[in-house]
Formats: structure tokens, C-alpha cells, sequence
């Protein structure tokens, strides 16, 4: 998003610090005020005047929270990319989302989006991406641990391709020692023969535009059979972010602890909320931690 850790120092173990605990905690009551009922919702002409139930106390509170965070790292790369007069007046070489929000030009090659506009989508996202994937953890948990068979097929895919131990490897010829830290050319891989067999060095851009069978390369779903991330124009620009984050944090609570039921449950409930696509009872389960101590940042 930002292209940096940006709320203060973090904790000692490398966990989240105090500055970046408030934000997440803004996040989240944010989320649960979105879906919770709100008398000015259906009468309209009560909103900004009277606040029967507080729930505007409640957003303007957390909202300005959000926006400590953000507004001072937003604005100052505005004026990093754009002049005094709102034009861009920078490119950038490595873009993450919000010099892609700042430089987007119009028709007219003048800035598309005002900084209430990127203000605006850079909170929008940030929500989507603590609620989007947790949910969707959360749901995939609770029908692998009714599903025994299919937690046991996941946990073995990861136990056999990133184990539980690290270890001395050979990959090509060339000997890795357990602990060594690994970088990957991008030049190399971009100039593999065996990954790019027609004219490998030659500048060719329509083979990242077609798969091999003649098909056009697309990261949504293009036939619309299941359309996770919406399509055309109101598609989700996060679905690459989305998705990394999702299997990523499924991956690592998979693989480092065993998941059962809670004793006194047999199975765990999977009826959809009301309101909103969670659960409607968040999940409980029983977590046992499965890797070596030194593998966990800290003690629980």
C-alpha cells in the first residue's frame, strides 16, 4: 500500500507496536459499525443532526483515528509527485498503490483522482484487506476442521513442500545450508530458456498478453463463473493484494498448529450471518502449536 512499515517501530519480537495496534483497532470498529443497525440509515433527514444511537460519535472517532495514520504519508508523497498546482511533476519507477492513486491521469493528462479521492480509496482498501481475507480464513478454518480429511491433505502438501524444520538443501547443483536467506534474480528468471523457449531474449509482449493455448492472460475470473473480485469497471483493484493475503494467512495458521473443535462440540456451526457474509458465530477452535518453539515469535 504504502510500500513501507509506517506506524512506528513495531514490538521487540516483531510483532505489531502500539501506533499500529490503534489503527487496526480503528479498522475493525469501523467493520462493526458497517454492518450494525443505524437509525439515521432509514431516516435520512436525522443524520448529521441528531446521533439517537451514537454510532456517528463512533465512526467520526475511529475514521479520525484512521486518518492520523494516513493523511500525513499521503500528503507528503502528494508533494513529492504533484506541483503546486496539482500537476504531476514526477514519475516513479517502482509504484506501489498510492503513486498509482496520485500520478492516474485523465483524459486531459491532468491528476484523475483529488486527495479527498485518494484519501478515500487508500481507507476503503485498507478495510477491505483486514476484513476480505480474515473472513474468508475464518470460513475455509471452520469447514476444514468438519472436514478432517480435506485439513489432513492441506497439512500434508505443507509439511512436505516447506516442512516443519529447516535443513541443509541442494537445489541445482549448488549446496544451501539450513538458515541461509535466499535471493532470486529477476533478470535470471526473466531470461530462463526453459521458462521462455521462443526467442527468449527478444522483446516480445505478447507472450505475457496470451496463454499457451492462444487464451488472453487475465488475474479475474473471465468467463464469469465465480467472479470473487467483481469484473469490469467496478472490479477490485486489490484481487492480486486480496489473494496473496488470504492464502498467506491461511498457509501459516495451517501450518503452524494442529486445529480441532472445541471439546464439547462435535462440528462447528457454518450458518451465515444475517447481515453480512462472516459467520454468524465467529469461530472458536482448539489450537495446539505443531513446529518447533524457536519457530513462533513469542510465547503464548
Amino acid at each position: 500500500m504504502f510500500n513501507k512499515r509506517f506506524f512506528g517501530e513495531g514490538s521487540e519480537d516483531g510483532g505489531p507496536g502500539l501506533e499500529e495496534e490503534e489503527h487496526i483497532d480503528a479498522i475493525f470498529k469501523v467493520l462493526a459499525y458497517l454492518y450494525s443497525f443505524c437509525v439515521s440509515d432509514y431516516v435520512p433527514y436525522l443524520r448529521g443532526v441528531v446521533d439517537l444511537d451514537g454510532h456517528e460519535k463512533v465512526m467520526k472517532e475511529n475514521i479520525g483515528i484512521i486518518d492520523r495514520y494516513h493523511d500525513p504519508i499521503i500528503e507528503e508523497r502528494i508533494l513529492e509527485l504533484r506541483d503546486h498546482h496539482g500537476l504531476i511533476k514526477k514519475e516513479v519507477d517502482h509504484e506501489d498503490l498510492l503513486d498509482v492513486f496520485i500520478t492516474l491521469k485523465d483524459e486531459d493528462g491532468n491528476p484523475l483522482l483529488s486527495t479527498e479521492e485518494i484519501k478515500a480509496q487508500i481507507t476503503e482498501l485498507m478495510v477491505a484487506t483486514v476484513d476480505n481475507p480474515s473472513n474468508a480464513v475464518e470460513w475455509a478454518l471452520a469447514e476444514m476442521i468438519n472436514q478432517p480429511k480435506i485439513l489432513g491433505k492441506a497439512i500434508e502438501e505443507l509439511d512436505r513442500v516447506v516442512g516443519k524444520e529447516r535443513s541443509d538443501t541442494t537445489v541445482a547443483n549448488y549446496f544451501i545450508p539450513k538458515g541461509s536467506h535466499v535471493l532470486l534474480s529477476r533478470s535470471v528468471l526473466g531470461r530462463n530458456p526453459k521458462a521462455w523457449p521462443d526467442e527468449t531474449l527478444k522483446f516480445k509482449p505478447e507472450r505475457h498478453l496470451k496463454d499457451d493455448d492462444g487464451s488472453e492472460l487475465v488475474l479475474t475470473e473471465n468467463d464469469l463463473r465465480f467472479i470473487s473480485f467483481s469484473t469490469g469497471r467496478r472490479g477490485c483493484i486489490g484481487v492480486t493484494l486480496g489473494t496473496s493475503m488470504t492464502v498467506m494467512l491461511f498457509a501459516r495458521l495451517l501450518q503452524g498448529f494442529t486445529w480441532t473443535a472445541p471439546p464439547n462440540e462435535s462440528k462447528i456451526d457454518l450458518s451465515e450471518a444475517e447481515d453480512s457474509l462472516a459467520l454468524a458465530k465467529p469461530l472458536i477452535a482448539v489450537a495446539k502449536p505443531r513446529l518447533a518453539k524457536h519457530v513462533y515469535p513469542a510465547e503464548t
